[in-house]
């Protein structure tokens, strides 16, 4: 069933968080509560440096363990200044700055990141592509991008919901109808695991793990299929920047190492050796 879909600009976002801001924590807040836990749980597992796009009024800030260092950024000042209040109020020191800034347009170098989370987000942003690649850009190679999102359905009594309210997005400050497949699309992303999460699985965690020319192979196949059906020449492969070249072998080499010490790998190995020797 086609909706009208209504887009909303950074001034749409800002006006509407402006709003939000002072019941934030008592309202929305309390609902995404389990999300935010459980991806803050998965992230405490981890180390170095971590980047929270969309930190919001901070609600999970001192939930971060301190060996972490934590980067927040947000779009709206009054989220960021209660953001900002927390930290001060906790004496929480594993923050290591709050940043009012855009996150399709990150101002951190390429590769600064080891984990980089973006929670109830990407419904949220004007152009969720940019924020994607931006998200790819600054996390580090063998790092991990954790998107908690909701994440809409087409059929059945939410999707007839989800559909009536599109056209309210810039009141609700977030879109209600968004498929799942406009965050599938960034070539260095492989998807690692997914997860419906509380409350009746309104909301999903996506867990990506960031390995250089992860989706290269199966795009130029594609290309390559897509010409020769069209009877178009195949177009030959360009020469890679050295820079591109060297990060593609780093996380082969990441992939390969991981793969090596991973032990259902070892067991899989066995099982088809068997079967072979069997036959």
């Amino acid at each position: 069933m086609a909706s009208k879909v209504t887009v909303m600009d950074t001034a749409s976002v800002r006006h509407a968080y402006r709003r939000w801001a002072p019941v934030y924590d008592h309202t929305f807040g309390r609902i995404a509560e389990a999300g935010r836990r459980r991806a803050v749980k998965i992230i405490n597992t981890r180390k170095g440096r971590v980047l929270e796009v969309g930190v919001g009024t901070g609600l999970s800030l001192p939930c971060y363990d301190s060996h972490l260092t934590v980067t927040g950024i947000d779009l709206s000042p009054e989220m960021l200044e209660k953001a900002s209040e927390k930290v001060a109020r906790g004496k929480l020191t594993q923050v290591e700055a709050l940043h009012e800034m855009d996150a399709s347009a990150l101002s951190f170098p390429d590769e600064s990141f080891d984990t980089v989370v973006a929670m109830y987000v990407m419904t949220v942003v004007p152009d969720s592509d940019k924020v994607m690649r931006e998200l790819e850009r600054v996390c580090a190679p063998g790092g991990e991008v954790i998107l908690v999102n909701h994440f809409s359905q087409e059929e059945g009594v939410r999707g007839f919901i989800e559909q009536k309210m599109a056209p309210f997005a810039d009141l609700l400050g977030w879109h209600a109808v968004f498929e799942v497949d406009r965050v599938l699309i960034c070539d260095d992303l492989r998807l690692a695991e997914r997860r419906a999460l509380r409350p009746f699985g309104l909301f999903t965690m996506l867990r990506f793990v960031k390995e250089p020319g992860f989706g290269v192979a199966p795009q130029r196949a594609r290309e390559m299929l897509s010409g020769a059906k069209s009877g178009a020449p195949v177009r030959g492969r360009q020469t890679e920047p050295v820079r591109v070249r060297i990060k593609w072998s780093v996380g082969r080499g990441l992939v390969t190492a991981r793969r090596l010490l991973d032990t259902n790998y070892w067991r899989s190995l066995y099982r088809r050796l068997q079967s072979q020797l069997a036959e």
